[in-house]
């Protein structure tokens, strides 16, 4: 499904923020079906931390839109039996690196309880959790962790890089039976694009886009650093055609189109903005190298955070996020 399909398909559009889109999508699902209810450390009253449930606690009231203690592992355990016993609990996790306080939770009961039961279990929880450094807010509130939630079998990751796929890719997942984790950037929630406002728009998890079409080089992009590779292939433009891919899920990851893509332009890019090893960049290179090898034609590049935990300082902390100018060096060094 390429980002026009939208469009040629006929479908109605409205201009909106990445957190207008995921705040839209809640909304239509609260409204969709009485079992849907959100959950979370500030998310009423307050309306979040990075304001994506704001006038949710007022529309649907308190039954619908909790406010949790700070207890991560309380709450994540609660959803999980919530989610078993026939409930779809959506979980805000304010941060991503919170997650290491309900490992327990996350690993040993949500991601294992369906196969435990014999496939008679369903687990139909939502986890959405911001990512990403560029705020200035420290190690413990930057990191980008969704490589290692996708790794772990029963659990989906999902990670959206424009509005339209904010809203469809939260919606898929508040729908789904299995659980999910919708990583979000903290970095793109201002970032505005079309967003179909048909209520039963959603994106089929494990779906990529093609963002931007091109001959000579592809850059598979996720979250954030889809903007900054648009941006990249706009600067070279003339030079060099770059195709832009958004995975927009990494389990189940969508190698079909991405493997399209390298057979047409021979060289790749993977942009991920979590560290470079053992993670996201290694398993889309390891996949493309098993089905379409003999399709390259110069080494797969990796633009990536190094291995290093995200600084307090915001000098030090845009040196080691990678932007458009790393891209952009990555798809001169193959072109």
């Amino acid at each position: 499904m390429t980002a026009q399909t939208e469009a040629e398909l006929g479908l109605e559009t409205e201009t909106m923020t990445v957190r207008e889109a995921i705040r839209q999508a809640l909304r239509e699902e609260l409204e969709r079906d009485e079992d849907v209810y959100v959950m979370g450390e500030d998310v009423g009253l307050f309306g979040g931390v990075l304001e994506v449930t704001s006038g949710l606690y007022e529309e649907f009231g308190e039954e619908r839109v909790r406010d949790t203690p700070i207890s991560e592992a309380g709450f994540m355990g609660a959803a999980t039996g919530a989610a078993a016993t026939g409930t779809r609990p959506v979980v805000e996790l304010m941060f991503s690196d919170f997650a290491g306080v309900s490992m327990e939770q996350i690993m040993n009961q949500m991601a294992k309880m369906r196969y435990m039961f014999g496939g008679k279990a369903d687990m139909p929880v939502t986890v959405r959790t911001t990512e990403g450094g560029g705020m200035g807010a420290a190690s413990q509130h930057s990191g980008t962790i969704h490589s290692w939630i996708a790794h772990f079998p029963g659990l989906k990751a999902v990670v959206p890089g424009t509005p339209a796929s904010a809203k469809g890719l939260t919606k898929a997942a508040i729908r789904s039976n299995d659980p999910v984790f919708v990583f979000e950037n903290k970095m793109i929630y201002e970032q505005s694009g079309e967003v179909p406002t048909d209520e039963e728009f959603t994106v089929p998890l494990g779906e990529a886009a093609v963002e931007r079409e091109g001959e000579d080089v592809i850059v598979v992009a996720s979250q954030r650093l889809v903007g900054e590779s648009l941006g990249a292939a706009e600067t070279l433009e003339g030079d060099v055609s770059v195709e832009v891919v958004d995975p927009r899920s990494l389990y189940p990851l969508d190698i079909e189109t991405i493997v399209e893509s390298v057979e047409k332009t021979g060289r790749l890019v993977v942009a991920d903005e979590s560290p470079l090893s053992y993670g996201t960049h290694a398993e889309i290179v390891a996949r493309v190298q098993e089905d379409a090898f003999f399709s390259l034609d110069a080494p797969i590049q990796r633009v990536g955070t190094p291995d290093t935990h995200i600084p307090f300082s915001p000098q030090l902390e845009q040196e080691v996020l990678p932007g458009d100018d790393d891209v952009r060096a990555a798809i001169e060094r193959i072109a």
